[in-house]
């Protein structure tokens, strides 16, 4: 995988009203596990609508480079062969993982049950994010570790012969530590069990039983998940359909509500309670947001998205809505600069850590574009209803999130809006320029660019 060193900025302007009806690329969750799980099946399985964007096809080249049988059939229709749990094997290269911090983190799990030894590399800004989380749990089912200092890229995984199955309380509210825990104890004899004290978004635990194996998830007294799976089971192989990405969808949703007199629908979209965080925020802000033509596929629930231009007001948003929403927050951020009043977020301590410090991120693109922000240690005030807002560049620190956020900023501003680099987008979500512009929205290459 190469990773791109030339910056590629763009601007937003204020646009006509955005119409019509659209739908966003696969679910980034969903599309890694169907790819890892596929990878450690007997047998083929069938996945349409996989999201082909760069991380995604990190987990693909990855898992091929396992030894599973990896084939692209036409536009986001993928076979995998597998080698049933047990059967990956030892890499002739690094495993590159690019941007992709979910790619990397389950896959270092899916490594660590097996007997083999594996390098994972990745880029500067990945190659910059804490992985301790995930090895900490790694190394005390017996995975050995070598990695330079504060746990990071680049780092070397061998499996032990025989992994232990613990049970391990996850101390942070995070899907991929608990994935990861989940996806070594595939291949340990016994029970692994996780003790999650906060719900975090659950497609390892649906996709898990959905592929055959002995799965358990119940709710203690004191309301934790607990989740415990029965080792070396035989899965098998599936047909996958993928929804549309709630998080790739928030920003056609965002743009909808707060560009005057747009009236937007995202089509076929995942919502999974675990997951629908900012739809249930942004009703509360008041925003005209409707679903429809709501159905159940895969065991998941999916529906389409209707939005319509207006008033929206600051709310608080509690902070056990994090774990829904997490990946949200720049977008509704934007949004809250829209709104009458103060947002106020907490929670968010998690940000931190993702492909930039998204909070810092966030504060200084606001403040750069006139808006009313106050950044805290783990929180966010947002003051809407400033008088002109844009004019700013804002620097996306190799983050497709916040370059996505601050162009939907950009095209409701009184001001054009300019991001120092939209390369970072193709990580996620390749045709999101194309997308808005299906819609109406307008996009230009700075001058001094």
């Amino acid at each position: 995988m190469t990773h791109p060193v030339e910056t590629k900025p763009l601007s937003a302007a204020a646009c006509p009203p955005l119409k019509g009806r659209v739908r966003v690329p696969g679910d980034k969750s969903i599309s890694h596990r169907s790819l890892m799980f596929g990878a450690v099946t007997i047998g083929e399985t069938a996945i349409e609508g996989l999201l082909e964007a760069e991380d995604v096809l990190g987990t693909a080249a990855a898992m091929q480079a396992l030894g599973a049988t990896v084939t692209r059939l036409g536009e986001g229709r993928w076979r995998v062969a597998g080698l049933g749990v047990g059967g990956l094997l030892e890499p002739s290269s690094v495993l590159d993982f690019g941007n992709a911090g979910t790619g990397s983190r389950l896959t270092m799990g899916l490594v660590g049950g097996h007997n083999i030894a594996a390098t994972f590399v990745g880029d500067a800004s990945l190659s910059r994010r804490p992985m301790g989380r995930i090895l900490d749990p790694l190394r005390r089912m017996g995975v050995d570790v070598i990695a330079r200092a504060g746990d990071r890229l680049p780092l070397t995984l061998k499996g032990p012969e025989t992994l232990v199955p613990i049970t391990y309380r996850v101390p942070m509210a995070s899907a991929q530590v608990k994935s990861a825990v989940l996806l070594a104890g595939l291949n340990a004899p016994g029970v692994t069990t996780v003790v999650e004290p906060v719900a975090t978004r659950d497609h390892t635990e649906r996709m898990l039983e959905g592929f055959g194996a002995s799965i358990e998830v119940t709710v203690n007294e004191a309301g934790e998940r607990i989740i415990r799976l029965q080792g070396r089971p035989d899965l098998k192989p599936q047909s996958v359909t993928v929804p549309g990405d709630p998080s790739s969808a928030a920003f056609a949703v965002v743009a909808g509500l707060i560009v005057p007199g747009s009236d937007v629908t995202v089509e076929n979209v995942l919502l999974n309670p675990l997951r629908t965080g900012l739809f249930t925020t942004l009703l509360e802000m008041g925003a005209d947001l409707t679903i429809e033509n709501e159905r159940v596929s895969g065991g998941e629930r999916i529906g389409d998205v209707h939005v319509r231009a207006g008033r929206l007001k600051g709310v608080a948003v509690p902070a056990e809505r994090a774990p829904s929403m997490i990946d949200e927050y720049p977008i509704l951020s934007v949004a809250a600069a829209f709104a009458e009043g103060t947002t106020v977020m907490d929670g968010l301590e998690e940000l931190r850590v993702k492909e930039s410090d998204r909070l810092s991120a966030v504060a200084f693109g606001l403040a750069a574009n006139g808006v009313t922000v106050e950044e805290g240690k783990a929180s966010l005030s947002v003051t809407g209803g400033a008088k002109r807002i844009g004019g700013g560049t804002v620097p996306t620190h190799l983050d497709h999130r916040i370059a996505m956020s601050f162009l939907v900023l950009g095209l409701a501003g009184q001001e054009p809006v300019t991001v120092d680099d939209i390369a970072p987008i193709a990580t996620s979500f390749p045709n999101f320029l194309e997308l808005l512009q299906g819609l109406g929205a307008e996009f230009a290459v700075p001058k001094a660019a």
